[in-house]
């Protein structure tokens, strides 16, 4: 045993409570170091009488650690918790402070749990689990109104610039919410819709006025409620990290300079106000002049953007926030800012634009989920870029579900391109197949994946400013074909829990082959009998796995017989009672994939960068 290599907490994603009765506990070691791991616990008021031994479940891989973690509802929501750590006949007990070959004959040097209070415990919506989001960027998605066209708007279609206009609008979006109900959408998200002086509205000059060339309060609260009549929640863009150069407390600021009332609204350094070699004297998003940081520390700030933040959903009914640069906001405004927001509606999102590793804000005083850009980088890598083999893309994707609590990961926001990115058929090369590899994964993990505009049509687009191409409404200029795809793909999604809040385990993804050179990804989502299994082909040449002719169960909780070395975890709820042998059913797949059916198996060719899924069992 590499003892060296064991880790565990009791705090954050460690040992956490998932709901007011349930503690998880996870433990960490060298990969392939233990055959067994248990967590021993009981009551620190009535140790004898609840002792126990929990078996920990291996439910996480990445390339160097295993990730152990087991279920436990304490009969008095309090834990006191050790570990035993087996090797084949080799074992060690691992208490708050060491390492001991024997069984300790006390508890009081072990970990502590000492109450789960319900009003700490970590609550997410549940809706967020079952939504499928699709971005819109509102100056580009459709023009309902001409009669608030901004001066110098340019034909519908025409080349997106920095400072350009096209006209889209909230009545544009209204127009064409039958679109999103046939595809199957059941949330948006939408960027910056607050009064700015650009087309993109991340300078904001009022948080209280919809921008003029949208529409206003009442056309946002005639969207939201015909969005809740046919499902569809509503998330608008808060930017509250910064405001914009026309924000009246910064004109004041800049024609009045140390007397204005407003000066310590914002982090300024010296007056009167410049910029200096490319950088302002005050603080900004990056080194931008036009957007000053706002000072969330100072009262009068705080109180603003908070009140901004619960007029929008008391007046509007809106049912969340997008949090833009929210990490560089200090922690203690986020902290009111949810007792706020939820004071109002507790099964709002609060969702934080962070593009690394984000557990500081993911502890149940902050956000319910952040942007899964990590989760974005790993699939493109392996499916666009091609710097990551399957079998990296298993271990990154399992080291990035390790570090969040499950409540956290159930509702991760996963996207692959947006406002800020370049278009996934871009990043693509064009190649419609591999966008669809991309999409499958999406579609087939835990979060809630989201479409950004237009992909559903294929539009492509470069970086800033071209990702942001007006949306394509003449039917010659849309690709059905893609939209029926993910119009297939959403609805087998909402067909099969085990998509959402299953178990997942990697299998047929070592790379180890010199066949398949890592290209072939294979995975099973499991949530008690719906089972479903994703095969991926990320290769210019057309390969072969096989499954069972039936799902039967192994003592793996995988079906034996998928091709390919190495077994890499599940991770997600149990995976229940096994309905035993039941055969696969094809649900989704790439064109001239070719099936084999023999008595004991079914050989499946995965064309060129092809795709299938199968089920087996029933949906919950």
């Amino acid at each position: 045993m590499l003892l060296e290599a064991v880790y565990h907490r009791p705090k954050m994603n460690w040992a956490y409570a998932y709901d007011d009765y349930t503690l998880h506990l996870r433990l960490r070691t060298r990969k392939g170091d233990m055959t067994e791991v248990h967590a021993w616990v009981g009551d620190k008021y009535a140790w004898d009488q609840t002792e126990e031994l929990v078996p920990m479940k291996l439910v996480l891989s990445d390339k160097r650690f295993d990730y152990w973690e087991c279920e436990v509802k304490p009969p008095f929501r309090r834990l006191k918790y050790g570990f035993l750590l087996q090797d084949g006949h080799e074992s060690m007990w691992m208490t708050e402070n060491d390492f001991h070959t024997e069984r300790p004959g006390k508890p009081d040097r072990l970990y502590d749990f000492p109450f789960i209070n319900p009003v700490d415990v970590f609550k997410t919506p549940a809706w967020v689990k079952d939504a499928v989001f699709y971005q819109i960027f509102p100056e580009r998605f459709a023009n309902g109104d001409p009669g608030n066209d901004p001066e110098n708007v340019q034909p519908w279609g025409g080349k997106p610039e920095v400072d350009n206009y096209f006209g889209g609008d909230l009545q544009g979006v209204i127009d064409h919410l039958d679109h999103l109900s046939e595809l199957g959408i059941t949330a948006i998200y939408f960027t910056p819709i607050f009064a700015a002086a650009t087309n993109h509205k991340y300078d904001t000059e009022d948080y209280r006025k919809i921008d003029p060339h949208f529409g206003d309060a009442e056309k946002l609260k005639e969207l939201v409620q015909l969005c809740h009549d046919r499902g569809i929640r509503v998330l608008l863009d808060a930017v509250f990290n910064h405001a914009g150069r026309t924000f009246d407390p910064f004109v004041d600021v800049l024609e009045r300079g140390e007397q204005s009332k407003y000066k310590d609204w914002f982090h300024i350094h010296e007056f009167p106000l410049t910029d200096k070699d490319g950088r302002p004297n005050y603080d900004t998003f990056s080194f931008e002049k036009h957007m000053p940081k706002l000072n969330t520390e100072n009262p009068e700030v705080k109180e603003y953007l908070l009140g901004t933040a619960e007029y929008w959903i008391r007046e509007i009914g809106i049912d969340g926030w997008r949090l833009d640069i929210a990490n560089e906001v200090d922690h203690h405004f986020w902290r009111e800012f949810r007792r706020r927001v939820k004071a109002i509606n507790p099964d709002a999102y609060i969702l934080g634009e962070i593009w690394h590793e984000a557990s500081p804000w993911l502890q149940g005083d902050q956000f319910d989920a952040v942007m899964n850009y990590p989760f974005t980088d790993a699939v493109l890598d392996f499916v666009a870029r091609g710097t990551l083999n399957a079998s990296e893309l298993a271990s990154a994707i399992q080291m990035q579900l390790s570090r969040y609590p499950r409540q956290a990961n159930e509702v991760l926001f996963n996207l692959l391109d947006s406002h800020d990115t370049p278009r996934l058929l871009t990043m693509c090369e064009g190649s419609k197949a591999k966008m669809k590899l991309a999409a499958v994964i999406q579609f087939t993990y835990s979060g809630t994946p989201c479409i950004y505009y237009g992909d559903e049509y294929g539009l492509d687009g470069g970086p800033d400013p071209d990702c942001r191409k007006c949306m394509p409404w003449e039917p010659e200029q849309q690709d059905r074909e893609l939209f029926d795809f993910y119009k297939a793909l959403i609805a087998i999604r909402k067909a099969h829990p085990a998509l959402r809040t299953g178990s997942i385990r990697f299998k047929g993804s070592s790379g180890s082959s010199e066949e398949d050179n890592g290209t072939l990804l294979a995975y099973e989502r499991r949530l008690n009998h719906d089972r479903v299994v994703v095969l991926v082909n990320n290769s210019d040449k057309a390969q072969t796995l096989e499954l069972p002719a039936k799902a039967a169960e192994t003592s793996t909780g995988i079906s034996a017989g998928l091709a390919g070395a190495g077994t890499q975890g599940t991770a997600g709820t149990s995976a229940g009672t096994s309905p035993g042998s039941l055969p696969w059913t094809q649900l989704l797949a790439s064109e001239a994939v070719r099936l084999e059916q023999a008595e004991d198996r079914q050989t499946i060719t995965l064309p060129a960068y092809g795709f299938a899924l199968f089920a087996a069992g029933q949906p919950n």
